[in-house]
């Protein structure tokens, strides 16, 4: 149950403990009140109920997500939890199980876990190799309306470099992705050919006035990887429209000189960035038998020291790639926190799951201020330490001013698409 039951009406939620830069103020954690009125927030007034310093956020923003490979682990586990055994699991079960159906079942429970967590946003990526393609973002749009007034999403599509060209199938891909009113994708890979793939990628995207999202240099590889050649690109083609990469890990393995040249090229282009620490720590420096030596997390303190925005978010949930998670942004930033050591840092870093993606995305941003719309998530936790020691799962969330009901659907629910031919 929730710490706390809410009275209906108007109210004032008195002494609950905010991140200053929520408030446009400087410093750590405030104490303030907020007023809650027709369901947005309000300058003053309505029943006052006494909070004792619970903190609260506006709802969280979860910009890189895989609703479609979510929830496959019961029937497709990870062999040895390598990258290449997620990646071979994943290619093997999509082939027999991926109908419109299957998706549309696992993308619902998924959407229904990180709504009990407090998500009001979220962009997924869908693996679209045809005929995934034409699976899958019908599935997508329906979602999309079905959920319209809960949870605001997008998506990507997802297909590798080596498959990119304006003359193959990429195309049709792309032309789904403009009428959903989606996001061009790609997964980018140092290989042959990988220059030409990123330009005509890049063309596509402005032919279509499309942003773009990528997954980039997701391992420990300490060459050069293609990070700094999606910025020059960026740079030399004038690509205007919002540019995404995720991932980048390779970059925490490069030369720090040659990594500042790469971070100082992406401030310069604009580039946004999210991270992605719970799967990458789980897949990264994976080896049989020996203690891993990395986190996998890419350098996102530098990164945001020059400027570049920076998020965290869900990414994978319980298939090959991760097998835990829930679509629950406290315990993303809560495992940020300690992987990548944002505290004893910036006091903002809550930003980096609510205001930062939202701009990266074009959501409309969280935010406290009178007149926006009352959806917060309440926490009986004071301080930091407290909100980070618990998973917080007797938290508040509220949507237009109202709690909604928190209840987690049931993995048994799932069963019966686990029963695979």
């Amino acid at each position: 149950m929730d710490f706390r039951t809410l009275p209906d009406g108007p109210l004032t939620l008195c002494d609950v403990t905010v991140p200053a830069c929520l408030l446009g103020q400087k410093g750590d954690l405030v104490r303030t009140d907020l007023s809650i009125a027709d369901g947005r927030i309000a300058a003053a007034g309505g029943t006052p109920v006494a909070m004792n310093g619970a903190m609260a956020f506006p709802a969280f923003v979860d910009m890189h997500t895989h609703l479609d490979k979510g929830h496959i682990w019961g029937r497709a586990a990870n062999p040895d939890g390598t990258f290449l055994g997620a990646l071979e699991t994943v290619a093997a079960d999509r082939a027999v199980n991926w109908s419109a159906r299957d998706v549309r079942a696992r993308m619902e429970f998924a959407l229904r876990c990180a709504h009990a967590h407090g998500t009001r946003a979220i962009r997924t990526h869908l693996d679209s190799l045809p005929p995934q393609d034409d699976i899958s973002w019908p599935v997508f749009a329906t979602l999309r309306a079905d959920w319209a007034d809960r949870i605001d999403l997008q998506a990507v599509c997802l297909v590798s470099c080596e498959n990119v060209s304006p003359d193959g199938p990429f195309a049709h891909t792309a032309d789904l992705v403009a009428q959903a009113g989606g996001v061009l994708g790609m997964v980018t890979y140092d290989v042959p050919g990988f220059d030409r793939a990123l330009a005509d990628f890049l063309a596509m995207a402005a032919d279509r006035g499309l942003p773009v999202d990528l997954h980039v240099d997701e391992n420990g590889d300490p060459g050069p990887g293609t990070l700094r050649r999606i910025a020059e690109a960026v740079l030399a083609t004038g690509f205007d429209a919002p540019v995404t990469v995720g991932h980048c890990c390779s970059l925490a393995m490069q030369d720090a000189a040659e990594a500042q040249r790469t971070l100082d090229l992406m401030a310069k282009a604009g580039i946004n960035v999210v991270s992605l620490p719970m799967c990458n720590l789980y897949l990264q420096d994976r080896v049989a038998g020996r203690t891993p030596r990395w986190r996998g997390v890419t350098l996102v303190h530098e990164m945001k020291a020059r400027g570049i925005s920076v998020s965290f978010a869900s990414d994978n949930t319980r298939d090959p790639f991760y097998a835990y998670g829930d679509l629950d942004m406290i315990e993303v930033l809560r495992e940020a926190t300690r992987i990548a050591h944002l505290d004893h840092a910036d006091a903002d870093w809550v930003q980096s799951v609510l205001g930062n993606p939202a701009r990266a995305c074009g959501f409309d941003a969280p935010s406290l201020s009178p007149g926006a719309s009352a959806d917060l998530v309440i926490c009986r936790a004071r301080s930091w330490t407290e909100l980070f020691a618990r998973p917080q799962t007797d938290r508040i969330v509220l949507r237009a001013g109202r709690a909604i009901d928190r209840t987690l659907p049931d993995y048994a629910e799932l069963d019966p698409l686990m029963e695979t031919p």
